[in-house]
Order: structure tokens, then sequence, then C-alpha cells
């Protein structure tokens, strides 16, 4: 597996609340969380197509 890529992130208290919340609703750390909303977002750009690594049987990429 290839190394993952490591990047400072700013973001708003009042965001990174809602994130941390989230994150602990879907039994996630904030990291994952984000790199699953990310995945999400590009999914849906690309139309629906996985967005890197392998896809799990419903369609969406498998981070968890």
């Amino acid at each position: 597996m290839a190394a993952r890529k490591q990047y400072l992130l700013r973001i708003d208290p009042d965001l990174w609340a809602e994130v941390e919340k989230w994150a602990a609703a879907e039994l996630r750390s904030v990291n994952a969380q984000v790199e699953y909303i990310l995945r999400d977002a590009v999914r849906r750009r690309r139309g629906g197509r996985a967005a890197g690594g392998a896809a799990t049987g419903d369609g969406r990429a498998g981070t968890r």
C-alpha cells in the first residue's frame, strides 16, 4: 500500500465540532470521517464511480 499523504488543514472551530460529532456518531475518527466525506464528494462528482480504492458491494468506496 502506498504511503498516505499528510496535509495540514485549517478549519473553522464550529465546522470541526460538527465533523467531530458526525464522526463519533458513525464510529470513525475525525480523519477517517473527513476522508469519507471527500471520497463521497469525488464519487458524486464523477457520476457515481468509486473514487480510488476498491468499491464495496453498494458502490461506495470502502474506507471503514
